[in-house]
């Protein structure tokens, strides 16, 4: 082909192996893995474009090979025939993507370099494992590779996983990553089903004011067979204990837990409590039904974030119906216009309209100090901990105003990196305001994409 389509898969091949020619699939494979985590939170990609996912699996399959290793060639072909089926199936959500072209013209370059054939065997990315009833992965991973080794059909998808946190005034993020600002006084579930309760309860935080913030947090892990009895975990402002409400800090029996697997390895009990921040930050691990929940307590309140199988928050019953993270909070308890936050200097117990603007010297305080803050001088503080200006940020400064606490600054802060650790599509990450500019696209991600795609057009003439 001619050279008009420089970044397209039918690129112009050269007979010569000079050095930049043997490099550039390389070059292109780099491009695709680290590009992909920055280009990703700048494009607007729909979640079907799993080009990410394509890449995760190919370095998986070929990490252990050397050419010194005996069907080194065979093996590695066999495991670029799978990333380009794996292009392929994804093509089409994926057009426009600069990491999936990087992709597939290293994919093409490689094939032609160790003489692989188009045509032929791939790695198999679902390998046999030992299975493990009481380890939620191993237990879903064998099933899949199950049903899929013995059917034609190949739309088994991997189970999914939902995230919902709970913070400030509060904010709630749901399973569908609907973010609300609710009012939610006394005791409300959040999450109810056969598997796990989790409960909160919430507290008036100023005088005059309806926003609430969260004092106490109750989480249940119902009875397993075989692998755990019923733990009950409970938090409140000033005690945030490491062990369940009878003193155990584990249940069951050890099972093993590899890397990826919430950042753990190695072996641990199907239940257990690990203490981050004594008196601070606890996160609880249910490895048996692939939960993991982080309890956090800043200034006088709570945050929580839940990650959770889409099959384990599915079943309930019509007696569980009311769930924030499932359902959202009722209309009658809305703070926010559908999603918007209006930033502008509330009528409640601070005299908001003729304070000074933030002082450096502000100390955050452990018992919530009150501070006054202007809309600016909110923005300001917020800015501290808060760079990209997404829905956190705008919750941080709604806070900031409604309250005057600025340890709401960092509970802010520290929801949106729970939730970057818990939340399972890194695409969906960021969520703006109506009407927000940096909904679309920064500007700082406009020049990453152009220079990548200069890259890209560079290496495909190389």
């Amino acid at each position: 082909m001619g050279r008009d389509g420089c970044c397209c898969s039918g690129a112009e091949r050269l007979a010569s192996l000079s050095l930049a020619r043997r490099f550039r699939p390389l070059l292109l494979l780099i491009i695709a893995l680290t590009s992909a985590g920055r280009i990703g939170q700048c494009q607007v990609i729909t979640p079907q474009c799993r080009i990410q996912k394509c890449t995760t699996d190919f370095v998986s399959l070929t990490s252990h090979l050397t050419p010194t290793v005996d069907g080194f060639h065979v093996e590695f072909c066999k495991a670029l025939r799978s990333y380009s089926a794996c292009t392929q199936r994804t093509a089409k959500s994926c057009r426009g993507n600069l990491v999936f072209h990087s992709a597939v013209l290293g994919i093409s370059d490689l094939m032609s370099q160790r003489n692989c054939s188009r045509d032929g065997p791939t790695s198999s990315t679902h390998p046999e494992v030992h299975h493990e009833p009481c380890n939620y992965y191993s237990r879903t991973q064998h099933t899949h590779t199950h049903t899929h080794a013995h059917s034609h059909s190949h739309n088994h998808p991997r189970p999914g996983f939902l995230f919902c946190g709970l913070f400030g005034d509060p904010h709630l993020r749901t399973f569908k990553d609907s973010f609300q600002t609710c009012k939610v006084e006394g005791a409300w579930p959040l999450i109810d089903n056969a598997y796990l309760s989790v409960q909160v309860t919430n507290v008036p935080v100023v005088t005059g004011s309806s926003a609430t913030a969260t004092n106490k947090i109750t989480v249940i892990f119902k009875p397993f067979e075989g692998c755990t009895e019923q733990r009950v975990y409970q938090a409140v402002t000033d005690n945030i204990p490491a062990a369940f409400d009878d003193g155990t800090v584990s249940s069951g029996d050890p099972i093993h837990i590899s890397a990826g697997a919430d950042g753990a390895t190695g072996k641990v009990r199907a239940l257990w409590i690990s203490e981050r921040s004594p008196g601070h930050h606890v996160e609880l691990h249910a490895g048996y039904i692939g939960v993991t929940v982080i309890v956090r307590q800043l200034g006088r309140y709570l945050t929580l974030a839940v990650r959770i199988p889409e099959e384990m928050a599915q079943a309930y019953d019509a007696t569980q119906d009311l769930q924030l993270c499932l359902n959202g909070c009722p209309r009658g308890e809305r703070i926010d216009q559908g999603g918007h936050l209006p930033l502008s200097p509330p009528s409640v117990g601070l005299q908001l309209l003729h304070g000074p603007r933030y002082s450096s010297q502000v100390q955050l305080s452990p018992h919530g100090g009150r501070h006054v803050f202007t809309v600016e001088s909110a923005k300001d503080r917020c800015r501290e901990q808060l760079e990209v200006q997404d829905i956190y940020f705008h919750s941080c400064v709604f806070d900031l105003l409604t309250t005057g606490d600025a340890n709401f600054t960092v509970a802010a802060y520290s929801a949106q990196k729970d939730m970057e650790s818990l939340h399972p599509h890194r695409d969906r990450w960021r969520i703006y305001p109506r009407g927000s500019a940096t909904s679309t696209l920064h500007p700082h991600c406009q020049l990453l994409q152009l220079f990548t795609l200069v890259l890209l057009c560079a290496l495909s003439f190389v």
